[in-house]
């Protein structure tokens, strides 16, 4: 918040509200000799709803941001990688790779103050296509993600009991092979030939995986699954309806309650016997491990997907801000908060795999799963061995169903803004709008409900974003800085916050972060060994389909650009010059110098 001198103050206690009815023509933007500029506000920032509070906006990122993939992804990547050793690769990749990123993102949805499609009308026409691959991708996203939230939710209800269901071996779903937990640590059966109740729980009777021989025989829909699905999308349609006032509400509560059940879920954890074992084997560097290439890649990685530019949620999100907002102390704290947040869970998550590994006898990699299993079978087994485990089955599916909700709602009204800001004439109709798009996602996420939705959901995690995403977000870096050009973005980033990126900005977003992406690319790329649940081999034609998925969303940009060509009027060199050159531009044509002022 910029301090705007006494000739202000009476303005600075109007309230919100009254600032947003009546918006001054001009806007007041610090500069770094103390004085001020007077811009001319974009004509689109005086129509454009803004966020009510700043902390608005500052919840919505952290809570896209920080996901599931922060409670099981990196803690389990970390210990893997060398331990506490790997923060040092994963620092360095958010410093040059990750971070730079976000900033751009923020600034450039907050400056042209529109979504994923209309802002390339501004930036380099030719590349519209990417919004249209953002969309692709987007959608794939949502179908298989919200499934995920719903078994959540099937988790949550079926904690409402006297005791939770997956403790014991007693009930309809259980196999002969099952196992309580008081079984498995007394070795009463051979491990290689038994499986636990919470995994059976999972498996058995929220998947029924038992009724599918693999993607090849889905099965029919699992109404229970349906049913919660269809409560996760009623959830997101009332947060979303009304815009960003309405969602900006709402995260106040899913983006906070996460951690405070994580912190609660630390103390307790920190209570059991092992758990030190546990957090010692998470952070006992292995110093040896930062020369292998793979752990550089994985920190890359994770930092990447952790943070998550190019999904266009950030541009959305940010092009609801004031136009003099500070998007760089922004992207500093939302990018130091979402990271930390990875680190604070990996004890809470560490504590309970050392508690079983040690009333197990075995190691904590022993116990320990780099998927779903970990926390919908290893964490709910662990939990069930507590007093009052009910409550604690509670609160923890509470908060993953709060930390999906969280990126779901991000990652829709991505869609909605960018569609919306494209087609203007359907902003009076948000409301049937957003419940289309809900009901379009619902019925391209049926298949993952099925007997043999855990096949289609894993298909789709693997090809569905994680690698046409990076190569998405790679064509944007270079359309913003070689061809827009980093120093007119620059200028465009001083004319918001009064003060222009650095060296270090310019050169990571010129070279830095496009080396970053087109590396992760490549390998990505070229280490794929195809999706993986359990033992489950897929057939070489789901693979096929997968990258049938990745092409899907890709070829939205070459497409566009060869439309883009031919219906462009004018010589070759013409049309090629039109179609980098930005055809609309928020006009910030009136500039004077203020009064001096002190801060």
């Amino acid at each position: 918040m910029f301090l705007l001198g006494q000739s202000s103050s009476l303005e600075e206690e109007n309230t919100d509200e009254e600032a947003e009815m009546t918006p001054s023509p001009t806007v007041p933007v610090p500069v770094g000799d103390g004085t001020m500029k007077i811009i001319e506000r974009p004509k689109d920032e005086e129509e454009r709803e803004t966020w009510g509070k700043k902390l608005d906006f500052l919840l919505s990122v952290i809570g896209f941001a920080v996901d599931l993939g922060n409670v099981w992804r990196f803690p389990y990547i970390c210990y893997r990688n060398g331990g506490g050793a790997f923060l040092i690769p994963y620092i360095i990749m958010l410093v040059f790779g990750g971070l730079p990123l976000f900033y751009m993102e923020l600034a450039l949805g907050q400056y042209q103050r529109c979504g994923c499609f209309t802002v390339w009308n501004r930036i380099c026409p030719m590349f519209k296509g990417i919004g249209l691959s953002i969309f692709v991708i987007s959608t794939y996203v949502a179908f298989y993600y919200n499934t995920i939230i719903a078994w959540s939710v099937y988790y949550l209800f079926s904690s409402f009991n006297y005791e939770v269901p997956w403790l014991s071996c007693n009930n309809s779903w259980n196999s002969d092979n099952c196992t309580t937990f008081e079984q498995r640590r007394n070795q009463s059966l051979p491990m290689n030939l038994s499986t636990s109740s919470a995994q059976e729980f999972f498996e058995n009777n929220i998947l029924e995986i038992q009724y599918s021989k693999g993607i090849d025989d889905v099965g029919g829909v699992k109404w229970k699954i349906f049913l919660c699905l269809l409560g996760v999308f009623s959830i997101v349609y009332f947060s979303l309806w009304k815009g960003i006032k309405s969602s900006g509400k709402v995260v106040w509560v899913t983006a906070t309650l996460p951690y405070i059940v994580l912190l609660v879920l630390l103390v307790r954890g920190c209570t059991l016997p092992g758990s030190y074992e546990g957090i010692i084997y998470y952070l006992k560097p292995n110093w040896s491990m930062l020369l292998q290439p793979g752990v550089w890649i994985d920190a890359a990685a994770q930092i990447f997907f952790s943070l998550g530019p190019g999904f266009g949620v950030l541009l959305a999100l940010s092009s609801y801000n004031k136009f003099n907002n500070n998007c760089y102390k922004d992207a500093l704290i939302t990018s130091a908060v979402n990271c930390c947040t990875s680190f604070f869970a990996g004890f809470a998550v560490f504590s309970v795999l050392g508690y079983m590994a040690h009333v197990h006898k075995k190691s904590v990699a022993d116990v320990s799963r780099e998927d779903v299993g970990l926390i919908f079978i290893v964490y709910p087994e662990a939990i069930a061995t507590l007093k009052g485990s009910v409550f604690w089955a509670i609160i923890f599916f509470v908060m993953l169903t709060t930390l999906g909700l969280d990126t779901t709602f991000g990652g829709l009204e991505a869609i909605c803004t960018g569609i919306l800001d494209e087609f203007p004439k359907l902003r009076r109709h948000r409301e049937l709008f957003v419940a289309f798009l809900l009901v379009y996602c619902l019925l391209g996420g049926l298949a993952t409900t099925t007997y043999g939705g855990i096949y289609v959901v894993q298909l789709l995690d693997t090809y569905g974003a994680p690698i046409s995403i990076l190569f998405v977000v790679f064509l944007e870096s270079v359309a913003v800085s070689w061809i827009y050009g980093v120093n007119r973005f620059s200028d465009d980033i001083e004319s918001m916050i009064g003060t222009r990126p650095g060296i270090f900005w310019r050169g990571c977003w010129a070279v830095v972060s496009p080396v970053f992406l087109l590396m992760l690319f490549t390998l990505s790329v070229v280490s794929d060994s195809g999706p993986v649940y359990g033992n489950y081999q897929y057939p070489s034609w789901s693979i096929g389909i997968g990258w049938i998925i990745v092409c899907s969303s890709l070829i939205c940009i070459p497409l566009y650009i060869i439309y883009k060509f031919f219906t462009l009027e004018g010589s070759v060199c013409e049309r090629l010059r039109k179609m980098i050159q930005p055809s609309e531009l928020p006009k910030h044509v009136h500039r004077q110098e203020a009064e001096p002022i002190f801060l």
